[in-house]
């Protein structure tokens, strides 16, 4: 782009509120950006209020005029409905793209947070998996770490920047796509005056290099619109000014989820019943193996290609297999008087239980060719807490359901207490249960992260059970240790696979964790860490649906993402893992009267009961197969494909998901229907 800035000073605007306690200025009306990054600003010329608050903004330069209009905050969330129009005035055609930019004050610190892709620093030192990180005045764009980052839309599970200074905060939203095309987002601190700088680009821009989900980053993109003479453009997104509390984003997304409404009917292909049916038998079918009695963690789609060759001759005993979905299958054939699928159930347990490591607790993982060991780490001594935390919880929560029923199994109680034990030994004072124990020992061998999370409510579960008292208090003063993590705006360590990186699942263990202390105990302490765990676990969670080309797979089947969770920052693809605090979202939903909660629980579960093939054949899967992976953006595979693979644990927390929801009225299937690709 060759163009000349206009003479004179560039002004700045500034919104100001009192309830947020400071301000947030507009460096300029807007940035015309080349492909290399070079930015030609458009000087604020013109300003004007009108009688009922509205803001309008004109400014000119090199060839373009542009005018803004802000509309007066509106109610609940305070946010500024902005409408953009920009005007090529030159006479020749030129390429351009358009930034907007807001800053705030100096901050050694501005809580960046881009829903479901970008928490704070995101990536901590330490961390062993390599994904974009923050750092100020850094910029070591190969490895990944810089002061400034621009992404694409559709990365964002809602296309937002959230920063905050020493006085207050700010917010940017926008839309997936505009008139230029595909949106983007962006954030950078001044390297000379430490001002965060909040970012819309229109068409997006990935800069300063792009992740695709491995640790060697691609080239940077710039996608640019070319403007002809006469031609105008408009872009529409919105600004709103915050508090300084880092807990602020949460009003925001709620009223973006409430706006974002569909007009459609829910997205899921089958009933809730025939979920349960689908799931069960892809769980059974494609997953179980008698000998020894396993649930496989993937099974591959195409089986006349790859047969058992493309299967995955493992499973974890809790996460990605084991103990979680045998409990599903288990409920399931009680209601369903399913023999068959019981007897697996309960051999599965049997295996899992009766093979305890040496210190006491689960072992991670067996494998077709090791037997049992530790799981994903490249340490063979150390097993992962949330693993085991996991398979904890649902083993107590399967004795629980056979009891019932009147069959005992002295064996799963036995492994319970042993596991419970370890977590017990390992607290410290300060009432952590550790991330990683030692396989022979049980001694505790990391404390980084939030993992131990896990342990809270299969103490508070075993408390009521067994009647341990001393297990309540122990999930207690664990809940009161997290709890700074959980006011911090930042979890990690839940994935053994994921190391110290913010995930989605570091939400659902927290989401379970403090319902379960407030279902114990009822107090405002656990009512708040719930609410606020609820909050940050559902940043990951899309709030509208992503535009698929047709000619992809999830384009021509139409899937919707409204309801999907981005795995990561590091796993940037949809996943089912939320159905897994489905029951706990319900409950505090219930308990709170809160619709938001109840309506993103509702949304998830019709989310992922599409794409589980009910028929052979049903995109290219065979009956009751549910995959892992849907690519929502441009990470691992192109934007509309699938991973053709189906998960255990997909299958299973489907499953229990459907199980749990036949037994809550709330969560019931309603009478509009879904859509049938």
């Amino acid at each position: 782009m060759s163009v000349d800035v206009t003479s004179g000073r560039i002004a700045a605007t500034e919104l100001r509120t009192e309830a947020a306690g400071g301000c947030v200025r507009l460096p300029y009306l807007v940035a015309l950006l080349d492909a290399h990054g070079n930015a030609v600003p458009v000087p604020v010329e013109k300003s004007g209020d009108t009688a009922d608050g509205t803001l309008v903004l004109t400014g000119q330069a090199a060839g373009f005029h542009a005018r803004a209009v802000l509309a007066p905050p509106a109610e609940p969330a305070r946010l500024r409905d902005t409408a953009l129009t920009v005007t090529r005035t030159g006479e020749v055609p030129v390429s351009a793209g358009l930034r907007v930019e807001v800053q705030l004050g100096t901050t050694e610190d501005p809580g960046w947070l881009v829903p479901g892709l970008f928490y704070g620093e995101n990536r901590v030192p330490d961390c062993d998996r390599v994904f974009p990180r923050f750092q100020a005045g850094a910029h070591d764009p190969d490895a990944m770490v810089s002061h400034t980052w621009a992404f694409r839309a559709d990365r964002c599970a809602t296309p937002a920047v959230f920063a905050r200074d020493t006085r207050g905060g700010a917010v940017l939203v926008t839309g997936e796509r505009s008139e230029l095309g595909l949106s983007g987002v962006g954030l950078s601190l001044d390297p000379n005056t430490s001002r965060p700088a909040l970012r819309l680009h229109f068409p997006y821009r990935e800069e300063p290099v792009v992740y695709y989900g491995s640790a060697q980053p691609l080239p940077a993109e710039a996608q640019l619109h070319t403007w002809q003479p006469g031609e105008s453009r408009t872009v529409t997104f919105r600004v709103g000014l915050l508090g300084a509390d880092p807990h602020a984003y949460a009003p925001v997304l709620r009223e973006v989820h409430e706006r974002n409404r569909p007009e459609r009917g829910p997205a899921a292909w089958v009933g809730l019943g025939e979920a349960a049916d689908l799931a069960a038998w892809g769980l059974y079918r494609w997953h179980y193996r008698p000998d020894p009695p396993v649930l496989l963690e993937t099974a591959a789609f195409d089986r006349e290609a790859l047969g058992e060759r493309g299967d995955r001759q493992a499973m974890h005993v809790g996460w990605v297999s084991g103990v979680p979905y045998a409990y599903a299958l288990l409920r399931h054939a009680r209601r369903t008087g399913r023999v068959d699928y019981r007897k697996a159930a309960q051999a599965v347990l049997d295996h899992i239980a009766g093979n305890l490591a040496p210190g006491g607790t689960f072992w991670g993982q067996w494998t077709a060719s090791r037997g049992w060991t530790t799981g994903w780490h490249p340490d063979r001594d150390r097993l992962h807490a949330r693993t085991l935390a996991e398979a904890t919880l649902f083993m107590l929560r399967a004795l629980t359901e056979e009891r019932r029923h009147g069959s005992d199994h002295p064996a799963w109680e036995h492994a319970v207490r042993s596991n419970l034990a370890v977590a017990l030994a390992a607290q410290d004072a300060d009432g952590h249960l550790g991330s990683a124990y030692h396989q022979a020992t049980g001694a505790v061998l990391s404390r980084a992260g939030a993992a131990g999370l896990t342990w809270v409510p299969a103490l508070v579960e075993a408390a009521q059970a067994f009647g341990l008292p001393g297990h309540l208090e122990a999930a207690r003063r664990a809940g009161r240790c997290y709890a700074r993590e959980v006011r911090s705006e930042f979890l990690c360590g839940a994935p053994e696979d994921v190391d110290l990186a913010p995930t989605s699942e570091d939400g659902y263990t927290a989401v379970m964790a403090y319902t379960a202390l407030l279902d114990a105990d009822g107090t405002p302490e656990w009512l708040d860490l719930a609410r606020r765990s609820a909050d940050w676990m559902l940043t990951f969670r899309y709030t509208y649906d992503v535009e698929f080309s047709p000619r992809t797979l999830l384009g021509r089947y139409g899937f919707r993402t409204r309801g999907g969770d981005q795995a990561s920052p590091s796993n940037q693809h949809l996943h089912s893992y939320g159905l897994v605090c489905l029951p706990e979202m319900a409950r505090l939903a219930r308990r709170t009267g809160d619709r938001y909660y109840l309506e993103s629980t509702r949304e998830n579960l019709d989310c992922f009961r599409q794409f589980v093939a009910r028929e052979d054949g049903d995109f290219d899967a065979y009956r009751g197969m549910v995959s892992e992976r849907f690519y929502q953006t441009s990470c691992f595979q192109a934007k509309g494909m699938l991973l053709t693979l189906s998960h255990a644990w997909c299958a299973g927390l489907l499953l229990y998901a459907a199980e749990a929801a036949l037994e809550l009225p709330e969560l019931a299937d309603r009478p509009e229907g879904g859509s049938t690709p």
